[in-house]
């Protein structure tokens, strides 16, 4: 009687590797990093990095990032299945690189990470900066407007450039928003120091090191800046000064009304300040902010943290219009414009974790489709000053409770030769957590 052979479970696919490279190149790897390198069959990576592996020492098959880049790692990956794949990537694959994507395709567990250290390690350790004390803001494949949050007098903040324009970019947004007397550094090139200390000797290094592709660091203060473009491997460093005349923003929801465009449909500071206190944006959430007017209350949402997203729907497109023109200003690009006319718009937009209703009140089925799209925990803000909506909000807050309020701001105001209040039209707030 024969019997079949044993069945054994197939081995396990190699993990992916993914390994970080500096601007040094070979000389300034690990060993652990070259053996990675040198087993790989397959090396994975854009062509400045895969032009730093020596092909005596590496013989795996070179396949350059295609473009765009991200949706094509699932792809690339499967077509390599079951070979040994080595991507190389530029200092510390898990800080702003290719790490991240490759976690999210093949699991954690399936991959192996070999860092490098960050231009943004390398940049403090050049300026004597405190790495935990220092914003980074990455403007790869991101509009410089994002550059814009993070501005706060005598903060010290470093740019990930997009290349050889990008400090040319920062110099001119630093000036519009009135940090003009910021000194700015550009190190470019950031590791490549070691190569002329291995190859030159110490004592020759200066005009050889330069023509060697050693790192250059240039300084000047963004007002002052007229640089030509330099090299495409660059961080820009920023300490912040703002101009004595310059508008102050802060970091905390209430930024002064002055800080938006507007046609007279604003949140006012005060107000905004409570309406975002309500709200209680946590990182990484969604806004709803329906009849957007000016925008203000979603661009201070996504200010809080810089994973917040919000969408600002506005039925007017004009105001629609303004709305894009002052995120950009404030720093938040990113802000998701709806131009139309709620609740219409909203089928189809992602699942909110909460929800402001600044206008609009009485259209109906508004309010009740904002509610029906929260999920369970989910908040709803909505704020009126007409009688009419007053009274539909209070009719939802008896039947569902939460907070109902009255905001009512005074501003002193000169009364002949003396000083009197001015008071501004109360304004009516409904604040409610979905229940599970």
């Amino acid at each position: 009687m024969s019997f079949p052979p044993p069945a054994f479970p197939p081995p396990p696919a190699p993990p992916v590797t993914v390994a970080g490279i500096g601007a040094d190149g070979w000389a300034g790897l690990s060993e652990g990093a070259r053996q990675a390198f040198r087993d790989a069959e397959v090396l994975i990576g854009g062509p400045r990095q895969l032009d730093l592996l020596p092909e005596d020492e590496c013989a795996g098959e070179r396949v350059p990032w295609p473009s765009p880049l991200r949706p094509a790692v699932p792809g690339l990956l499967a077509a390599h299945a079951g070979r040994r794949v080595c991507v190389v990537a530029s200092g510390d694959p898990m800080f702003y690189g290719i790490g991240r994507a490759l976690a999210e395709v093949v699991g954690a567990g399936a991959l192996r990470v070999l860092p490098h250290p960050s231009s943004v390690s390398y940049a403090c350790a050049r300026l004597g900066w405190p790495v935990e004390d220092t914003e980074v803001v990455t403007l790869v494949g991101r509009p410089a407007e994002r550059l814009a949050a993070a501005l706060h007098d005598g903060r010290r903040v470093l740019v990930l450039s997009a290349g050889a324009a990008t400090p040319a970019e920062v110099a001119a947004l630093l000036c519009e928003r009135g940090y003009g007397p910021s000194r700015m550094h550009v190190l470019e090139q950031l590791g490549r120091e070691h190569v002329g200390l291995e190859q030159l000797g110490r004592e020759q290094l200066g005009l050889e090191h330069l023509r060697a592709g050693g790192e250059r660091h240039i300084e000047a203060l963004a007002q002052d800046w007229s640089e030509p473009a330099g090299d495409p491997l660059n961080v820009v460093a920023v300490e912040c000064r703002r101009a004595p005349d310059a508008l102050r923003i802060g970091a905390v929801p209430g930024l002064p009304d002055a800080a938006y465009e507007h046609d007279g449909q604003l949140t006012k500071r005060h107000v905004r300040a409570a309406t975002l206190g309500a709200l209680a944006p946590a990182p990484g959430e969604l806004l709803w902010d329906v009849g957007g007017g000016s925008g203000s209350i979603a661009v201070e949402w996504m200010r809080t943290h810089r994973s917040c997203r919000a969408v600002s729907v506005e039925r007017d497109p004009a105001r629609a219009e303004r709305i894009g023109r002052n995120a950009r200003a404030l720093g938040v690009p990113g802000l998701r414009v709806v131009t139309g006319g709620a609740p219409d718009v909203l089928a189809g937009l992602p699942v909110p974790d909460a929800v402001f209703i600044g206008g609009g009140l009485t259209a109906p089925g508004l309010l009740a489709a904002c509610w029906d799209a929260l999920p369970a925990g989910g908040r709803l803000v909505a704020n009126t000053v007409t009688l009419e909506s007053e009274a539909l909000l209070a009719d939802w807050y008896r039947r569902l409770g939460g907070e109902l309020v009255r905001l009512a701001v005074a501003h002193a105001v000169p009364v002949g030769g003396f000083t009197g209040w001015r008071q501004a039209m109360p304004v009516t707030q409904w604040a409610v957590t979905k229940a599970p």
